[in-house]
């Protein structure tokens, strides 16, 4: 908001929120704040929000636990005996055990697949590990650069292994001094940069954002909910039982969408200016997997055409 005051002629521009993973919590959020804010400023508002959109979100354990037992049942990685013992015995409450049963099959479950990526089932399940390949180089002109060796005996073309591997080089690049210069961040106002800061100070007193979601519905703001259908960690199955809960009627019924004459997922779109989307072959993380089908189908959902 401060930058926006201090730069008062983009006050006007539309405005999306949107994010991926565990923004599931704070996208909605935020974009119910800002509704009420400008709600509360009277005639005009303080910030032009048109939408919002969120990928793989985490909204609700109750559905996004449930939603793991019935992917990995689907994908094929439980037995048809085990499903059902575990759906009987829990009652559908797998976050929260009700029994002994239903935690003995819950850890059955687990043991099957504490191996699998659980961002990609197809991908390896690698440790995050700095590959050994990836050098930061000063050049004698103290221009920083990157420098990726082949690794002596390796049968790859290309030196990394695991998808994970590729996460090594934002830390070379992000704290490589010319980098930071260029994004304008000064000498001694922030120290090393890291990908994921799993140590911040943070008090998560919202559990679930499904009744948030409902009210930013009835207020009609346009919304693309979307999953890469072969992540686990938040799967499609958990997404879509969640925004059945909200009793929202069908103005399009399930179908493909195309890029290139292509399918590259499905999508189903609801009133109150919903739309829900899968990408086809997509993990955790969609764009990650699928940049060019996410593009159009970003292109597509803010120009207010139908995927």
């Amino acid at each position: 908001m401060q930058w926006l005051h201090e730069h008062p002629q983009f006050l006007s521009n539309p405005l999306y929120i949107g994010g991926e993973s565990y923004c599931g919590m704070i996208v909605p959020t935020l974009a119910l704040e800002i509704h009420i804010s400008n709600k509360e400023s009277g005639e005009e508002s303080l910030l032009n929000l048109k939408g919002y959109f969120a990928g793989n979100p985490v909204t609700d354990d109750r559905f996004d636990r449930a939603g793991t037992i019935q992917f990995f049942h689907g994908m094929g990685m439980l037995s048809d005996e085990l499903y059902e013992f575990a759906k009987e015995s829990c009652g559908g409450n797998y976050s929260d055990p009700p029994n002994a049963l239903c935690a003995e099959s819950i850890q059955a479950i687990d043991n099957c697949t504490k191996d699998i990526n659980l961002s990609h089932i197809l991908e390896p399940s690698c440790e995050l590990i700095w590959s050994p390949g990836i050098q930061q180089a000063t050049a004698s002109n103290e221009t920083s650069g990157l420098r990726v060796e082949y690794l002596v005996g390796d049968d790859l073309l290309f030196p990394f292994k695991c998808r994970s591997d590729t996460y090594q080089l934002s830390y070379v690049w992000a704290n490589d001094e010319g980098v930071r210069e260029s994004l304008g961040i000064r000498q001694g106002t922030k120290a090393e940069w890291k990908r994921c800061v799993s140590d911040i100070p943070y008090t998560r007193d919202i559990t679930s954002t499904v009744e948030i979601h409902s009210r930013l519905r009835r207020e009609g703001y346009p919304a693309l909910i979307y999953n890469g259908d072969h992540d686990k960690e938040f799967s499609f199955v958990g997404t879509q039982a969640w925004i059945r809960s909200l009793n929202l009627p069908i103005t399009d019924d399930w179908r493909p969408w195309y890029v290139d004459g292509q399918v590259a997922g499905f999508t189903r779109s609801y009133s109150t200016n919903l739309t829900y989307a899968t990408v086809k072959g997509a993990g955790h993380t969609a764009p990650e997997y699928k940049p060019k089908e996410c593009l159009v189908m970003f292109a597509k959902w803010l120009s207010g055409d139908p995927l």
